[in-house]
C-alpha cells in the first residue's frame, strides 16, 4: 500500500476533494467560458448588430457551417478538458491528448457534455499522467492510454451523464405547465442552479427550445446567479471578480460553493423572488434564441435574447410594439433586483454566520 501512495505521489495524482472539485471544477469552468459563452457572444453581437465577418460562414465542416462565434462554441468539449488536464498538472503528451478526450465525452454527453468532460477528463488524465514516462516509447503508449481510457469511459458514461442532465430539463418543461407564478419560481431557480453547475444550461434551453414566459423565467434565475454573485463577492473580488461573474459566468463560483455551499442561498433565493416577478408581474417572454434563455448576463446575451424576442414579435405582428414598461421589467430583472435582494439576503446569511469573508474569493481577481 505504501509502495501504491508512493506511485501516486510521484506522480502527482491525488485523489482529494480539492483537487477534482475545487481546482478541476474551477478550470473547466474558465475553458466552457473560453469556447460556448464566448462563442455564443460574438455570435450575439455579430446578428445584433450586423457585422458581417462575424455573421459569415468561415469554415464548412461536414456539411455544417461555422462562424467565428460558432467555430468557439465548437471546441467547448476540448478547451474544457484541457483546462482540467492543465488544473490536474498533467505532462505535455496527457494535456494535447485531452482535446480528443474532451471533444467525444461532450459529443456524447449532449446537454450534459460539461458534465461529461469533468469526470470523463478527470479519469484520462489520471491514467495518462500514471502511465506517463513509464516505458521508453512514451510519445505511442501515452498519448494512446490517454485517448484510449477517455473514449471507453466517454462511451460508458457520458450518455447517461448526457441523460441526467437532460432530466433538468424534462423538469423545466414540467413546469411551464403550472401556473406562471410557481412556473417562475422553479423555473427560475432550475435554470439558475444549472447554469452555476458543471451543465449547460444554454444547451439545455437550446435542446428544449426554452421560450415564451418559461425562457423569460430561465433569463431571471440566470441573471440572479450572475448578478447575485457578483455584487455580494464584491468585497473580496472588486471590479474584476464583479465583471468575470456579472457578464462572464457564475460557474467561477463552483470551487467555492464546494468548500461552503451556503454562498449560494442568497443568488438562488433572489432567483425565486425575480422568476415569479419576472411571469406575474412584467409577463417578460424571451422569444429569441432559445440559447439565449439560459446564458443569464454572459455578454449580456440574455437580455439581448429579450430585446431580440420583442423585434420578433413585432415582425410578425405579435406585438405592437416596444414599451416603456417593456424596457423597465427587463432592467428590473436582469440587474437591479437580483443585486438589490442577493445584498438584502447575504447580510442575513452573513450575520448568521453561515459565510465568512474569504469565502467568495476568486483567484486571479484583480480591482
Amino acid at each position: 500500500m505504501e509502495k501504491f501512495k508512493g506511485f501516486l505521489k510521484k506522480k502527482d495524482i491525488e485523489i482529494s476533494l480539492k483537487r477534482y472539485g475545487i481546482d478541476a471544477l474551477g478550470a473547466m469552468a474558465q475553458g466552457l467560458f473560453c469556447s460556448l459563452l464566448i462563442g455564443t457572444i460574438i455570435n450575439t453581437i455579430g446578428s445584433q448588430f450586423h457585422i458581417g465577418f462575424l455573421m459569415d460562414t468561415i469554415a464548412t465542416v461536414g456539411g455544417i457551417d461555422y462562424t467565428v462565434g460558432g467555430m468557439a462554441s465548437a471546441m467547448s468539449g476540448p478547451a474544457m478538458a484541457v483546462a482540467i488536464g492543465f488544473a490536474l498538472k498533467c505532462p505535455p503528451l496527457v494535456l494535447f491528448s485531452m482535446i480528443t478526450v474532451g471533444f467525444a465525452a461532450n459529443a456524447l454527453g449532449g446537454a450534459g457534455g460539461p458534465l461529461a468532460v469533468l469526470f470523463v477528463a478527470i479519469l484520462a488524465a489520471e491514467f495518462g499522467k500514471a502511465i506517463s514516462k513509464e516505458t521508453k516509447v512514451d510519445i505511442l503508449i501515452t498519448p494512446l492510454v490517454t485517448i484510449g481510457v477517455g473514449m471507453f469511459f466517454s462511451w460508458l458514461i457520458a450518455p447517461p451523464l448526457g441523460k441526467a442532465a437532460m432530466s433538468v430539463g424534462n423538469l423545466i418543461m414540467w413546469a411551464t405547465e403550472l401556473q406562471p407564478f410557481l412556473m417562475g419560481i422553479l423555473v427560475s431557480v432550475i435554470v439558475g442552479i444549472a447554469l452555476t453547475l458543471p451543465i449547460s444550461s444554454a444547451a439545455i434551453c437550446a435542446a428544449l427550445l426554452l421560450t415564451g414566459l418559461a425562457g423569460g423565467a430561465a433569463v431571471a434565475g440566470c441573471c440572479a446567479q450572475m448578478v447575485g454573485f457578483a455584487v455580494i463577492s464584491y468585497k473580496e473580488n472588486k471590479v474584476g471578480g464583479l465583471i468575470s461573474q456579472g457578464i462572464g459566468t457564475s460557474m467561477l463560483q463552483m470551487g467555492n460553493i464546494v468548500k461552503n455551499p451556503r454562498i449560494w442561498i442568497a443568488p438562488t433565493l433572489a432567483s425565486a423572488i425575480t422568476g415569479p416577478i419576472a411571469t406575474c408581474v412584467f409577463k417578460m417572454k424571451m422569444n429569441g434564441a432559445p440559447i439565449s434563455s439560459g446564458m443569464g448576463t454572459c455578454g449580456f446575451v440574455g437580455p439581448l435574447g429579450v430585446y431580440t424576442g420583442w423585434v420578433n414579435d413585432i415582425a410578425a405582428g405579435t406585438k405592437t410594439a416596444i414599451t416603456g414598461f417593456d424596457w423597465l421589467g427587463l432592467i428590473m430583472i436582469c440587474f437591479l433586483l437580483p443585486a438589490v435582494f442577493s445584498l438584502i439576503i447575504h447580510k442575513f446569511v452573513v450575520k448568521a454566520g453561515w459565510v465568512k469573508e474569504g469565502d467568495m474569493k476568486l483567484e486571479d481577481s484583480k480591482g
